[in-house]
């Protein structure tokens, strides 16, 4: 019943696609993901391309289903090189993100893999499609992670980008399970992309303390930094990320702190730990397959229901 333009293109039995975060998403996420049924996706915005290839190779061990590459472009340690080096890998998807899609499309797609960019506004969309992507990852500023400094919530940005364009849509930001997954192929979408809830999953490497974090968090409980400069982030409530929270003055990337003492430390006051309003949702750490097939199944249900209830035999 999910069969579609996203699982068609992307080679997956369930069109969700796990979020890419530095650091986070690697071979013993990513595996988890793939082997679910779904995209798993290995980050480069860690810059630590060595580590990644490796990775990457351990990814083929791990799993024979389909997995892909994120660029992030505003992280990229050395630009000039980063495209060689991911149609070097041998994947056929790439997400792009953090920059100007008309930078990378067109020779990934010239190497024959399948693009998606993510944009977190209409006119960033656009662009996007003006450039030639296969496919959009539309990020409402509900999600975690890097954002615009302007963020439009998911219910106004999907449809807006939705009814404008006749591309396979993935919504990002606020997504977690069966209802919301339908109710974002109800706004147009074809796929979901879930960050926070993998951050939080059984087979996320971070730190214990950094899950226990998200499971106990109330839905107030993230802040939204730099709406004066860029980019904009969203991240859990802390001491450090509330200091921050209305300071217009200094940039919160010149405060992002030690990544490994908070991602594997677990010292959640020595950096800023990213993540989604959706973590007021989150009430354990579950595991990655379990997760996905909930989602799936969920959605199934629901869209079924909605369809016995409101549609006319």
């Amino acid at each position: 019943m999910l069969s579609n333009r996203v699982t068609e293109l992307l080679g997956v039995d369930i069109p969700i696609v796990q979020a890419p975060m530095g650091w986070i998403a690697r071979s013993q996420l990513a595996s988890a993901v793939s082997n679910a049924g779904a995209m798993g996706i290995i980050e480069t915005s860690s810059g630590e391309l060595d580590v990644v290839r490796v990775e990457i190779a351990k990814m083929k061990d791990l799993t024979d289903k389909p997995f892909g590459v994120n660029i992030a472009q505003a992280f990229v340690a050395d630009p000039t090189a980063i495209v060689d080096f991911v149609i070097a890998q041998g994947v056929t998807f790439v997400t792009t993100s953090a920059g100007s899609p008309t930078k990378y499309t067109a020779q990934l797609k010239d190497a024959g893999l399948t693009v998606f960019h993510v944009v977190p506004t209409l006119r960033a969309a656009a662009k996007a499609v003006e450039a030639g992507v296969d496919g959009l990852i539309v990020e409402g500023g509900e999600g975690g992670g890097f954002k615009n400094p302007r963020p439009v919530s998911s219910m106004v940005l999907l449809p807006s980008v939705t009814s404008a364009f006749d591309l396979p849509v993935i919504a990002a930001g606020g997504y977690l399970d069966g209802p919301t997954m339908a109710a974002a192929f109800a706004l147009g979408a074809e796929g979901v992309q879930l960050g926070t809830a993998m951050v939080s999953s059984v087979e996320s490497p971070v730190h214990a303390n950094w899950k226990q974090t998200i499971v106990d968090a109330a839905e107030t409980d993230t802040v939204f930094l730099n709406s004066h400069a860029s980019p904009g982030l969203r991240a859990l409530r802390t001491d450090r990320t509330t200091a921050l929270e209305f300071d217009h003055e200094r940039n919160a990337m010149a405060s992002f702190g030690n990544v490994r003492d908070l991602y594997f430390g677990g010292d959640l006051e020595s950096g800023i730990a990213l993540s989604g309003q959706v973590a007021g949702r989150i009430t354990g750490s579950r595991p990655v397959a379990d997760i996905i097939a909930d989602c799936a199944v969920g959605c199934e249900a629901t869209l079924a229901d909605l369809a016995k209830r409101y549609v006319a035999p």
